[in-house]
């Protein structure tokens, strides 16, 4: 099953729970995964990943690769309320929805 999205790519967002909460919790998205109901954040929730030796790696190597967060631990980031907020769908004249803050009302879809 397919899970509806409230972020979308290249959007802050602020992680609200998990392990990833600790130390720098804002992030920009850099892939949406709705299939699983994931998303890899930019900065956040890092594995090691070992890589084996190849042509291109003579010495192998341990890698930092960013790890999918749970899409129910995220919030979208208002840069006027410095927090992560809630989202509010306006329907606008042309017919489309945007989203809006729920709380200071900053659209976040130019």
């Amino acid at each position: 099953m397919v899970q509806k999205m409230h972020v979308k790519r290249n959007d802050i967002v602020a992680v609200i729970s998990g392990s990833a909460a600790t130390g720098k919790n804002t992030g920009k998205v850099l892939q949406v995964l709705p299939a699983k109901g994931r998303v890899i954040v930019e900065g956040v929730n890092y594995i090691k990943k070992n890589i084996r030796k190849s042509q291109d790696n003579p010495q192998g190597a341990i890698v930092d690769k960013e790890c999918p967060v749970a899409i129910s631990n995220l919030l979208l980031y208002c840069p006027h309320c410095k927090k992560g907020v809630k989202v509010l769908h306006k329907r606008l004249e042309s017919g489309k929805s945007a989203r809006h803050c729920k709380i200071c009302s900053h659209g976040f879809d130019a």
